[in-house]
């Protein structure tokens, strides 16, 4: 009954922000009335997709049946909003895809292309001034955000690789492959010699 409800209230959220990305519906247009049906390993549980009459429409499935399925872990499933990732996502194993590759690519693309004006949106409730506020101060924080974790990174890089030695640094990595194709290419070219000496 919980899950229902989530669902209901997720299916909700989706068709409300539908409403303010005109684009995004002509681009669902495409796969109207098609079923694509996503399983969530790490949450054993299965969504079917369907989009009709402008809305998205979210149904919990134990239905096998779909014009598309897809199956992954949630992360996997997150990295699908970057649509080129797909092919490769499918070569290393974590997803696995049945059907008309078509249909997830077009949702895939859809939602990848969404784009709200947020600050126009918000200016009915809060005026011109204050969504404008508003959105420069949520752009500020985000790329706050985004320069502490590269911060973070770099830091937790540098004491990996110098100070823990937990790591290699990525010029060693470079090193230890190229002595490693020069040994390779000397074993080669002794097992050239050996082979025509025992001819």
């Amino acid at each position: 009954m919980l899950s229902n409800l989530v669902i209901a209230l997720v299916e909700r959220i989706i068709n409300t922000t539908l409403a303010l990305d005109k684009n995004l519906l002509t681009q669902l247009k495409k796969v109207e009335h098609q079923r694509l049906l996503v399983e969530i390993r790490d949450w054993q549980q299965q969504l079917l997709i369907v989009f009709s009459a402008q809305h998205l429409h979210l149904y919990l499935s134990d239905d096998q049946h779909g014009d598309c399925m897809i199956s992954a872990d949630i992360e996997t499933l997150i990295a699908l909003k970057d649509p080129s990732v797909l092919t490769q996502l499918i070569r290393q194993d974590k997803l696995d895809l049945q059907g008309d590759l078509n249909v997830a690519q077009a949702y895939s693309n859809a939602f990848a292309n969404i784009d709200i004006d947020w600050p126009e949106h918000a200016s009915r409730y809060l005026g011109d001034a204050g969504a404008q506020q508003l959105h420069l101060i949520i752009q500020k924080l985000k790329n706050q955000n985004t320069k502490s974790l590269a911060q973070l990174s770099n830091t937790i890089t540098s004491l990996c690789q110098d100070e823990l030695n937990v790591t290699i640094h990525p010029l060693e990595l470079e090193q230890l492959k190229k002595q490693n194709r020069q040994l390779k290419s000397r074993t080669a070219q002794l097992e050239m010699r050996i082979n025509q000496l025992l001819k």
